[in-house]
């Protein structure tokens, strides 16, 4: 008890640090900050750690998420992605996978005091009071699937409360939106199959990186609602497949689905994403010219070299609200939420949101442009609730009437 106080005291102090103006609407972001419940549905905390391991429960020097800066921001709830690169699409993707929870709970298991994997939307409120970070968990590409229905209980056993369909590639499930070849045309086969079962067993859909063709198969089959678990609008980065278009975002919310917009700069802004078109093209050049991995030592140096050779454009806070306001004005508010991709997006963070400590900044500016506190609670955490809660139910109602 003595140290849950002590926590809980520490806690509301580095709230106290994480409005960087004193006084008026500033602390009142901060208040409302640490007061709702804030849930960003796409934190690549997994993989950065199984590539460079570091103690996520004090303040660390590299990476955008750690305890200390969690608790600074008001975050409650971090769905740690679960990501499996392309790569592993028929080489080993289900043990990939099952490595990376295993590391989510060792999290877990060596700082019970700040940490708790979370199943339920129940468990994220009852762990919130408890002045600890909720980590539930959302698997980024299905790869690891294999094939296999049964993989889907698996994984949902283990905590999984939602699946990126395919990542960068088509898979045996459906085919990217970064793909320039369409093997399946939307789904697979056993992608149809596997939306059957996602809703059957409860595990949310997360159409993010699908072919525009696959999300509209997706939402003519799902009887529970999709969520885009780190999208943005493709209204400021036309032509670009990876966001949504205005068509999309609609059906999305017609589900009663949500899309949590992505803070990376090339999501936000077309001046960045043209700029990150440019990067990766020249590094996937090089890449193959060298016969390079993508964690390579070789291919690092060139990222860092083009980059200081060719400055990226970085976005704002107020571009990331931008986004939210053109889902709130389009489907409503109740649509909207955050999908951060820290520690997935590199340096391409946005000025006013480098980490897990700034969400207050975005708090800010959403107050600033005249929404309500019930408003913005919702954008912060509860709208990704309510759809988690609500895919929950459906498959409890299919459960109990024998569907």
């Amino acid at each position: 008890m003595r140290k849950t106080r002590a926590l809980a005291a520490l806690s509301a102090a580095l709230f106290a640090l994480s409005c960087r103006t004193t006084g008026g609407l500033g602390d009142r972001a901060a208040a409302l900050a640490r007061e709702a419940i804030i849930a960003d549905t796409h934190i690549d905390v997994p993989y950065r750690l199984q590539s460079k391991p570091d103690d996520v429960s004090v303040r660390t020097m590299t990476g955008d998420f750690d305890w200390v800066r969690a608790r600074q921001g008001g975050l409650d709830a971090a769905f740690m992605s679960i990501y499996v690169p392309a790569s592993y699409e028929g080489n080993g993707a289900k043990a990939f996978a099952d490595k990376l929870i295993d590391m989510v709970e060792g999290i877990e298991r060596d700082h019970p005091d700040k940490f708790e994997i979370a199943r339920s939307p129940e468990d994220v409120r009852r762990i919130a009071r408890a002045e600890k970070v909720a980590l539930p968990m959302g698997m980024e590409n299905g790869a690891p699937i294999e094939g296999d229905l049964s993989n889907l209980r698996h994984f949902r056993d283990r905590g999984i409360s939602y699946i990126t369909l395919a990542h960068s590639k088509n898979n045996h499930i459906c085919d990217s939106s970064y793909a320039k070849e369409r093997q399946w045309k939307g789904l697979s086969p056993f992608g149809r199959d596997l939306v059957a079962e996602m809703n059957r067993l409860g595990v949310m859909i997360d159409v993010s990186h699908v072919s525009d063709d696959a999300f509209w198969q997706v939402a003519s089959l799902t009887k529970a609602p999709l969520i885009a678990s780190h999208s943005s609008a493709r209204k400021f980065t036309p032509g670009w497949e990876r966001n949504m278009d205005d068509d999309m975002i609609r059906r999305l919310a017609a589900t009663g689905g949500v899309i949590q917009i992505n803070f990376g700069s090339a999501f936000l802004s077309a001046k960045a994403n043209e700029w990150s078109e440019k990067f990766y093209d020249a590094l996937r050049r090089y890449r193959d010219e060298h016969g390079l991995g993508e964690d390579s030592a070789q291919a690092k140096e060139f990222e860092a070299r083009y980059a200081k050779e060719n400055p990226p454009y970085r976005a704002t806070v107020a571009e990331v609200a931008d986004h939210i306001d053109h889902v709130a004005n389009l489907v409503g508010v109740d649509h909207v939420g955050f999908g951060s991709d820290f520690d997935g997006v590199g340096d391409s963070l946005p000025e006013g949101l480098r980490d897990v400590s700034e969400y207050p900044n975005l708090v800010r500016v959403l107050l600033e442009r005249g929404y309500s506190e019930a408003d913005v609670r919702k954008i912060c955490g509860e709208n990704t609730l309510r759809v988690w809660s609500d895919v929950r139910r459906i498959a409890a109602g299919a459960a109990a009437s024998g569907g």
